[in-house]
């Protein structure tokens, strides 16, 4: 198995954030625009929660720590 750096792995949630901040609409219309706008919201959200969690091993598990404030 692959050893897990979790800096690193932390660090591509987080560009994928950013790419997601970045990224255009596509010619969308009506309401595939819209849908497509809510799952990039959800997709940054996502990203960015994960992306910027405090970590810990416990116990021999991973745990993010993640501030909802």
């Amino acid at each position: 198995m692959a050893q897990l750096d979790v800096e690193e792995f932390l660090a591509r949630f987080r560009a994928r954030a950013q790419a997601v901040k970045e990224r255009g609409i596509p010619p969308l219309e009506g309401e595939a625009r819209q849908m497509f706008i809510q799952q990039a919201e959800k997709d940054f959200l996502d990203y960015s929660l994960v992306g910027n969690a405090a970590w810990s091993i416990e116990e021999g598990h991973l745990v993010l720590r993640i501030e909802l404030v």
